[in-house]
């Protein structure tokens, strides 16, 4: 945008009072979440800089980060943006968010206009079929979350630990006829590494493995579900929380309370909808404050990229 947005600008725009602006930007635990997640999200759609940012900017340091999320109504980045910005903010530092829709053309965009702004560093949320070679001038004061790739800083989740944790504490309890939700493959992490680890526990288990690839919905969980139910389904894998609210879902409509459910993403409303669910924690929030960590320690002491696995846990 040409014009720089004010407090007041977002407050107006969000239907709040500018107190209540300043009190999200300051990450205070009173606001209600939804009024949060409102307010965060014009601030992202427009790419807003607070004004400590802005009186910042005459000093050689701005004291301000960029984050490029994918998806801003993604429960697990907002676990590990939540983290980044609590590390970021006992450090002095503010944060823009911006979002990138799984778009390469909007994450060069987004990225341009943080270099323009003289942001310190940057955290970015990546995904398939990024320009890397067009990102290397940067990757000095950039952290890449969820991919890794040579020569870049990165924080990483356990895709493969993760499933086969699920798993093995499913066959703790006696499931042998475990059916696999996930998402297409063309998805490295949540898509292929997570298919990849179920596949490769049912070759080890001699078991014929059964699954089903969508999207990212609660609906394509609720269609995967019926598509993969048998009488004899003992429990159902799913590649995120999401999805398994949605196979949860359907399990309900048939009547099929026995068949074990897991989720991975440590999504509080499996738990609050579908108590029976598992789920296990990623470590959303531990990886964005490792980001954070990792992306200062660039910017403030030169150190080089890190490659970093956030470890997981069940719940």
């Amino acid at each position: 945008m040409d014009k720089k947005l004010t407090i007041l600008d977002i407050a107006r725009l969000s239907g709040v009072g500018k107190s209540t602006v300043s009190r999200v930007l300051n990450q205070d635990p009173k606001v209600k979440q939804e009024t949060r997640e409102r307010v965060e999200q014009i601030i992202a759609e427009h790419g807003f800089v607070p004004s400590k940012s802005a009186r910042a900017m005459r000093s050689q340091s701005q004291q301000v980060v960029g984050i490029i999320v994918s998806r801003l109504d993604s429960s697990s980045e907002n676990q590990a943006v939540r983290g980044m910005l609590e590390t970021l903010y006992q450090r002095g530092y503010d944060a823009v968010l911006m979002e990138s829709k799984f778009s390469p053309a909007k994450v060069q965009e987004h990225l341009a206009v943080l270099e323009r702004r003289g942001v310190d560093g940057i955290i970015l949320f990546a995904f398939n079929d990024l320009d890397y070679a067009a990102m290397a001038p940067l990757k000095e004061k950039l952290v890449l979350v969820a991919r890794e790739y040579p020569g870049f800083s990165s924080v990483c989740f356990d895709d493969a630990g993760a499933v086969r944790t699920m798993l093995a504490q499913l066959a703790s309890r006696g499931a042998r006829d475990i059916a696999y939700l996930g998402v297409d493959a063309s998805d490295l992490t949540t898509g292929q590494r997570r298919l990849d680890a179920y596949l490769a526990y049912c070759a080890e288990q001699g078991v014929n493995p059964r699954s089903a690839l969508g999207d990212l919905s609660l609906q394509s969980g609720y269609r995967l579900a019926a598509e993969l139910l048998t009488p004899t389904t003992q429990a159902l894998v799913c590649a995120s929380d999401t999805l398994a609210i949605g196979a949860a879902k359907y399990l309900q409509e048939q009547g099929r309370s026995e068949v074990l459910v897991t989720g991975l993403g440590n999504n509080p409303m499996l738990s609050f909808l579908f108590p029976n669910a598992l789920s296990l924690d990623l470590g959303y929030k531990g990886a964005g404050e490792q980001a954070a960590r990792q992306l200062l320690g660039q910017i403030e002491q030169a150190q080089p990229p890190l490659v970093t696995i956030a470890p997981c846990r069940t719940l």
